[in-house]
């Protein structure tokens, strides 16, 4: 089975309720988040465990949420992850605006590193810097989703869109070609045929 068809069932399940199916997707997706509440909390103070605590919650709001079914756009393996991003980037700025708070005796302004960056892997990662409410709306989860899926439209080659697909679920270079079965230069070479493309469309 392809792991985006897997993913696809494991949402499908976890909508219809079933524990076992956020069991998977939590065992699948929890280390990318934590590198990825990291990133954003690195400037911030915080303890060992948050980047951990922030993983937790970002994915239990998920999990609530899409029981609820209040995530209608949600269907595939691109959809989850932009979600994902979405949540733990909230969840991570808002700790950071907490421990500011608790540390500094105020100071409500969010530090640059507690936001998303467009030099991070994904080219539609700056919009995150637009939420305001402590969880993403449907709508404006499925204007990202859709934005990334203009961009992967533009590449011309399945090869270029898997490498494009797994970069932007938070895999590393390494691991990218360990799961296409290539060299780490064709990946490489790739990524950076995939960001001119993407420079030439404006999307990145």
């Amino acid at each position: 089975m392809r792991p985006d068809a897997s993913v696809t069932q494991w949402i499908d399940r976890l909508k219809a309720g079933d524990p076992d199916a956020a069991q998977k997707l939590w065992e699948r997706y929890f280390r990318r988040l934590v590198g990825l509440a990291r990133k954003k909390l690195r400037a911030a103070p915080r303890r060992a465990a948050d980047e951990e605590d922030v993983a937790l919650s970002a994915f239990d709001s998920f999990c609530r949420a899409a029981g609820q079914d209040r995530f209608p756009q949600l269907h595939d393996r691109l959809d989850l992850w932009q979600l994902l991003v979405l949540l733990t980037a909230r969840k991570a700025s808002d700790l950071a605006q907490h421990e500011r708070r608790q540390k500094r005796g105020g100071g409500a302004v969010l530090d640059e590193a507690a936001l998303p960056c467009p030099a991070d892997s994904s080219a539609w990662e700056a919009a995150l810097e637009q939420i305001e409410g402590p969880e993403p709306t449907p709508a404006f989860a499925a204007q990202v989703a859709e934005e990334c899926r203009r961009l992967l439209e533009c590449l011309d080659s399945p090869e270029l869109r898997s490498v494009a697909l797994l970069k932007v679920e938070g895999y590393g270079n390494e691991e990218i070609a360990d799961q296409l079965g290539c060299g780490l230069r064709t990946v490489e070479r790739r990524l950076h045929l995939i960001r001119s493309i993407w420079e030439q469309e404006g999307g990145a």
